[in-house]
């Protein structure tokens, strides 16, 4: 069993993870900006720590799953940061959806501190990661994803390596900027319908059950029909829109045509500029009727 911290172990996704880290035996150290957010875990064994670099101090691994670049420096860097600690020859895990070019620039960090960086960014919802059904999409060298693996099995039921560092970040803002677009566009078909005076139930059903159906459009198209965006929120508007931008840059620095990407990133940014990003991000639909 392993010594680890955690960084962010407030949020959706990584508290799941913690948890599922702490029921494989593990000695857990938790960090998040508000600390309230980890006294599941605490009361569950996580040990609280005041500051990444409290939380890092002599561990053989430390994960992040923070919001975004920003988030994701200050855990990182900087006196209290995790890798301004003693802990050589440790994983740095980040698992966060980053900008590729973050990723690279924090892996030099990494390295220059004496840590094993591993690109590995995770797809599913909060339930998934509870249970321990994420993929992971890891961007490492072949030798340093099976020393790490016994480490991330708790997490997921699948592992994908794409390559080298950035390469599963790469592979993780393709897939989103994908589902950007699905979402954006299941909005507009919806209204579409509604303003073509379908019966929007007939309608999602029969949409999910169709050529033009996915996880992504059946999942989004039964919350638009719901209304209900406060609820149960899995993965905020917000956090869709920094998605869907650092998706078009990636896709940009690489020359590659991203005209949908746009169209998704220009229709995601109505949600938050009229101050709803904390709701989910199927809010989108509601500002179709504006």
């Amino acid at each position: 069993m392993a010594t680890i911290a955690f960084l962010g172990a407030g949020s959706r996704m990584g508290a799941g993870m913690a948890a599922r880290l702490l029921a494989a035996g593990h000695e857990v150290r938790v960090f998040n900006r508000s600390p309230e957010k980890t006294a599941a875990l605490v009361a569950a064994g996580a040990l609280l720590a005041d500051s990444p670099r409290a939380a890092a101090e002599g561990v053989e691994a430390v994960f992040s799953m923070v919001a975004d670049d920003a988030a994701s420096r200050a855990v990182w860097l900087g006196d209290t940061g995790a890798l301004a600690t003693t802990a050589p020859g440790a994983f740095a895990v980040e698992c966060s959806t980053l900008s590729r070019a973050w990723v690279l620039e924090l892996a030099d960090h990494a390295a220059a501190q004496g840590f094993r960086y591993v690109d590995c960014p995770v797809t599913a919802l909060p339930d998934a990661a509870a249970a321990g059904r994420l993929t992971l999409f890891v961007g490492a060298a072949t030798d340093r994803l099976a020393e790490v693996r016994p480490l991330l099995e708790p997490l997921c039921d699948n592992i994908v390596r794409f390559g080298e560092i950035g390469a599963g970040t790469s592979y993780k803002l393709i897939q989103n900027l994908l589902g950007s677009i699905q979402i954006a566009a299941t909005a507009e078909a919806l209204r579409t319908a509604e303003l073509a005076g379908l019966d929007l139930a007939t309608v999602v059903d029969t949409l999910g059950r169709g050529g033009a159906a996915s996880p992504t459009v059946i999942r989004a198209s039964r919350r638009m029909l719901d209304g209900h965006y406060d609820r149960d929120v899995a993965f905020t508007a917000a956090l869709r829109l920094k998605d869907t931008r650092i998706g078009v840059e990636a896709a940009d620095s690489v020359g590659a045509p991203a005209a949908l990407g746009r169209a998704a990133r220009e229709l995601l940014t109505g949600p938050v500029d009229a101050g709803h990003g904390d709701l989910d991000e199927t809010v989108v639909f509601d500002l179709l009727h504006d």
